[in-house]
């Protein structure tokens, strides 16, 4: 839909539809400062009324701190979302129990610190309900996600038609499933976590979007954020390595979503990456070849086998 079309610029009337920008999980402090930078400039481009960002990876891809929500809220962030990484930190705690903007899956134990809903506002007026929700498979085995949305969406109706929910899950099949469940209840089912972006984006049969994954605000000369050469010896070597975090090729990647203020149902959602991945290249003199990336790896110590052969290990 085009900015003149939007009824929402007619005066004295009240919006048809409202527009949720939803910044995917935002990976170290390069990205959250480029987040803060092109705020205006995606906010202008979408003309978004409302704007969610996941920010559980802030701190050096560990849960965030306060003066980083504030931040994010400084820059027009409305609602804060997060998923298993938020417990990273210990200060975290305090900042989920004092700031209600800020959300963690509401799945998790109720003793647990915080909340897993939030009900916004636009500046029309149109209440925006969030709810944060983390799935079960390779993951915590915490309570539900589909029985919690149940309860969640019972008590988030009773002040707004629009919602949008954080899917924050490692299995594409049970975000898909969720989307699928909540399908006609909720306006966007939005899955994060993997820092991939999917092209899956569509709005399901009774007028849910879904993406399976909005992909990583963050440094994309990586791997999901990580350090190249930290990822390749973790899974040449098969031990943990230090957690490193990649800081460049930083790109924001998210969504925009136009929703129906009346029925809650989903009008159009419109995946973006800032800036796009190049797609094409020209070939270079030497007929194209492909220079070799070299990658430190540590050496075995001298007198152990690099490899386990027959013969190798003695006994």
């Amino acid at each position: 839909m085009k900015e003149e079309d939007n009824p929402s610029s007619i005066p004295g009337e009240r919006p048809a539809t409202v527009r949720v920008l939803f910044i995917g999980d935002i990976v170290g402090v390069g990205a959250l400062a480029m987040v803060v930078r092109m705020m205006p400039t995606l906010k202008a481009k979408y003309s978004s009324d409302f704007i969610i960002a996941n920010g559980e990876n802030v701190a050096d891809g560990k849960s965030l701190t306060k003066k980083q929500a504030a931040e994010l809220f400084g820059a027009g962030v409305q609602v804060i979302t997060s998923g298993n990484h938020v417990w990273d930190r210990w200060d975290a705690r305090e900042l989920l129990s004092n700031d209600r903007r800020v959300l963690r899956p509401a799945n998790y134990p109720r003793e647990n610190a915080g909340s897993g809903l939030h009900i916004g506002e636009t500046a029309d007026g149109i209440k925006i309900g969030v709810l944060n929700l983390q799935g079960r498979t390779y993951m915590q085995t915490i309570d539900c996600p589909f029985r919690v949305s149940d309860w969640a969406l019972d008590k988030i109706s009773e002040f707004a038609q629009v919602v949008i929910v954080d899917m924050h899950a490692e299995a594409t099949a049970e975000k898909q499933t969720m989307a699928r469940y909540l399908d006609g209840k909720v306006s966007a089912v939005l899955g994060t976590h993997t820092h991939v972006q999917t092209a899956d984006a569509q709005i399901l049969p009774h007028g849910t979007a879904f993406i399976s994954d909005v992909g990583m605000s963050g440094p994309y000369e990586s791997v999901i954020g990580m350090k190249i050469e930290i990822a390749v010896r973790r899974f040449l070597n098969q031990t943990p390595y230090k957690y490193d975090m990649a800081s460049e090729g930083i790109r924001i990647a998210g969504v925009s979503l136009t929703i129906d203020v009346a029925s809650g149902a989903a009008l159009e959602i419109e995946p973006f990456m800032f800036p796009n991945f190049e797609r094409s290249r020209t070939a270079e003199p030497n007929g194209g070849a492909i220079e070799e990336t070299e990658i430190a790896l540590e050496q075995p110590e001298e007198g152990v086998p690099s490899t386990l052969e027959p013969g190798s290990i003695d006994g």
